[in-house]
């Protein structure tokens, strides 16, 4: 049996329905970070699968893809994470639903 790209799309899409499910149904914001984390890491996946199967003059594009998400989401979680400690600093809770910072 020889994995094919169907498979790893597969995966990737199981992957980024967690994630999505995880960043929809959870109050915490951490909770929420991690599916977001989760979605790009399927994103990742379903370039590197593209890549690897894909017939292109520039086989090394979706590397390229997956290392630019992984910076983006690497500056993303040190800013979220540098928020969620700053609000609960202030309001003593991360739960987005109690969170109302932009009411006057």
């Amino acid at each position: 049996m020889e994995i094919t790209l169907e498979y790893f799309l597969l995966v990737s899409a199981v992957l980024f329905a967690i994630g999505l499910y995880a960043a929809l149904s959870r109050r915490n914001a951490v909770a929420v970070l991690m599916g977001v984390e989760l979605m790009l890491n399927s994103v990742n996946l379903s370039f590197i699968a593209f890549a690897r199967f894909a017939v292109s003059d520039q086989p090394i594009a979706g590397h390229v893809f997956a290392l630019f998400v992984i910076t983006v989401a690497a500056a993303e979680a040190a800013v979220a994470l540098a928020m969620a400690v700053a609000i609960y600093r202030m309001k003593r809770t991360v739960n987005v639903d109690q969170l109302d910072l932009l009411r006057w």
